[in-house]
This record gives C-alpha cells, sequence and structure tokens, in this order.
C-alpha cells in the first residue's frame, strides 16, 4: 500500500464525517456522534501513515537529507498536512471539552480543503526540489505556517458557532454576516462539484491549471446565460440561509454548549497560532527568503498578505487584551482573519503573481 491510496482513504473518511456529523447536529443522536469521531479517527490514522509514506517516497527519490525530503513542498502536499493539523485540534477540542457539535464546523473545511484538491487537478507527483526550496529552513517555516493555519480555522469554526448562538434577529449585522458566510461558503463547495462532473470527469486530465476551469461550469462560464443563472441561484440560497438561519442556532442551542466556552477556545486557538506564524511564518520565511533570493523581504504578493494577515490576528490579541473586546464583534475579526489566511495561501497563487508562485503553490 502506497501514500496515494492512503490519502485516498482519508479523503473519503473525511468526507463522510463530515456528512454524519452534520447528521448530527441535526437529530442529536449519542450513536451518529460516535460514528462521526469513529470516522474521524479512522482517517487521521490513515492520513498519519500515508504522510510518513511519502516523507520516505519523497526522501528515496529526491536522495536528499531526511529533513529537507518532508512533503510540505507544493500545493498538494500543504494542503494536507493543513487538514491533518486541523483535524489534530479539532479531536483534541472534542476530547476536552466533550462535544462533538464542532465537528460539523471543522470538519466542513477539512472537506472543502480535499475537495479542492480532487477537484482542480492539483498535481500529486513527487517532484525534485527546485533550488529555491533546498535549504534546512523549509521544514520549519512551512510546518510552523500551517499549524498555525490550522489553528486559526479552529478559531474561525468557534467564532463563528460563537456569533450563532449570540444573534437573535434577522436584521442584526453579524446575523447576516454568519448566514452570508455559510451560504457563500456551500455555493462555494456546490460550484466545484459542479466544475468536477462538467470537466474533471469528462477530461480526468490532472495537468489542467487551476485558471483553466474553476468556476468555469458555473459563474464563469463562457455561456452567459449559464454564469447568470449562477449567481441568480447562489443569490437565492443566500437569502434562504439568512431566511432560516436561526434554525441552526436551535440545532446549536441543544448541545448545552455555552458561548463562552466558545469564545475561550477561539482566544486559545489565536492565542496559540498568532506566535506560531510569527515565529515560523514571518521570521523564519525572512531569514529564508534572504538565503534564496538575497534579500529579507522583497514585498512579494505572499509576503505582503501574509504581513496583512498578521496585523489582522494581532488587532484582535490587541482588541481582547488591552482594550477588552469581547462578544460578537471580536468573534467577527475572528472569522475574517480565516479569510485573510484563505486568500493568503489560495488567492494570492490563483490570482497574483510573485516569487512564492514555485512549488504549486507551497507556502
Amino acid at each position: 500500500m502506497n501514500s496515494a491510496t492512503l490519502f485516498g482513504i482519508t479523503t473519503m473518511a473525511y468526507i463522510l464525517a463530515m456528512v454524519i456529523y452534520i447528521i448530527y447536529l441535526a437529530f442529536k443522536k449519542p450513536l451518529v456522534g460516535l460514528t462521526a469521531t469513529t470516522v474521524t479517527i479512522v482517517g487521521f490514522v490513515s492520513q498519519t501513515f500515508a504522510i510518513l509514506l511519502r516523507w520516505k517516497e519523497f526522501y528515496i527519490i529526491g536522495g536528499m537529507g531526511i529533513l529537507r525530503a518532508a512533503p510540505f513542498t507544493n500545493l498538494y502536499e500543504s494542503l494536507i498536512f493543513f487538514v491533518w493539523c486541523l483535524i489534530l485540534g479539532y479531536l483534541i477540542i472534542e476530547f476536552k471539552y466533550k462535544n462533538r457539535s464542532f465537528g460539523a464546523f471543522v470538519t466542513p473545511i477539512a472537506g472543502l480543503a480535499l475537495a479542492f484538491i480532487d477537484l482542480t487537478g492539483v498535481p500529486k507527483d513527487i517532484e525534485p526540489l527546485v533550488p529555491a526550496l533546498q535549504s534546512n529552513w523549509l521544514l520549519a517555516h512551512v510546518t510552523m505556517s500551517f499549524i498555525s493555519y490550522s489553528a486559526f480555522a479552529l478559531a474561525f469554526s468557534t467564532g463563528l458557532m460563537y456569533l450563532i448562538l449570540r444573534t437573535e434577529k434577522r436584521n442584526e449585522a453579524s446575523y447576516i454576516f454568519w448566514t452570508v458566510a455559510i451560504g457563500i461558503f456551500i455555493v462555494v463547495l456546490a460550484a466545484m462539484g459542479l466544475d468536477y462532473l462538467s470537466f474533471k470527469v469528462a477530461a480526468a486530465n490532472s495537468d489542467v491549471l487551476i485558471k483553466s476551469y474553476l468556476f468555469k461550469a458555473s459563474f464563469l462560464s463562457s455561456s452567459t446565460s449559464v454564469s447568470v443563472l449562477s449567481w441568480l441561484l447562489a443569490a437565492a440560497f443566500i437569502f434562504l440561509c439568512w431566511r432560516y438561519g436561526y434554525l441552526l442556532k436551535k440545532a446549536l442551542a441543544g448541545f448545552s454548549l455555552s458561548p463562552e466556552t466558545l469564545d475561550e477556545i477561539t482566544y486559545k486557538s489565536i492565542a496559540i497560532g498568532f506566535p506560531i506564524f510569527t515565529l515560523g511564518g514571518l521570521i523564519f520565511g525572512a531569514i529564508w527568503a534572504d538565503q534564496a533570493w538575497g534579500v529579507y523581504w522583497s514585498w512579494d504578493p505572499k509576503e505582503t498578505w501574509s504581513l496583512i494577515t498578521w496585523f489582522t490576528y494581532a488587532f484582535y490579541l490587541h482588541s481582547r487584551l488591552l482594550r477588552g473586546w469581547k462578544g460578537r464583534k471580536i468573534a467577527v475579526v475572528a472569522v475574517m482573519g480565516f479569510v485573510m489566511v484563505v486568500f493568503t495561501y489560495l488567492g494570492v497563487n490563483l490570482l497574483l503573481s510573485g516569487l512564492h508562485s514555485y512549488g504549486s503553490g507551497g507556502q
């Protein structure tokens, strides 16, 4: 059995766990919740062995030192590691707080990341490192960056749950914010699925660039009528999320999950992720950049957006610790911070160009 087979098992396990967690959130059956946790653990164990096997395969093919053979050098491998860190953090939270409702908000992030890999044909082949990546700083910079990203993703999930529990009326800004956020998340996932049905299955070509067909079956279709219809359906769905969002609040309220607990988890996740991101993502990244390109900071698009992300979470900690912010407005900052993370990692690679465009999207 090779790493690809284990990664396939992992993908199926996490997507299945996502569905089961959502069912558990809706019906609150203990057996369903236990099944969801079991499937998640199976996926996590499978993914752990898959990462170790790919590390070994990379070491054999690359012929480099064991640290330089770390499988975190491209978009595929870094997304896999992000999901591994995310699920590890989630399992720790589930067992510590003895509440499985978190799974309905965390596993969809893992599912979307894995779906992004399969639906967009991200290359999965093991390739030799380009010269700029052949550094001992690779392991520290990339692993610490994605550990912090996973912590921010957990804060995003719990911050979103906090907003759901704390809003009462549809005309409240926080209610509009979280219903629209959930609606957009589901719409993006559905659009990627439509891309898969329209292009991936038909062409089965993993070499097609992401830019060539992402959302081309819907919002960016060459057909004006299809594009307009897609936007109208998306707007209608988001409206329904706003109209009936209170049902999700009722479902969450049944798990005896206090907003204070969610606020605590959000803060702790960011308090852990922020210094790791500062040291690994920015400082170690600058040192590595100096070795690779002869300059610590070049205002490359990814560097710039990494700094914007850093300021967002610095603002969160400053507002909470020094200004005493709590409640909905600080939860909104936690949610928006992860939006910055996603754009820093994926948006920059898809929409902009720069020094970090090597490695098929590696951090």
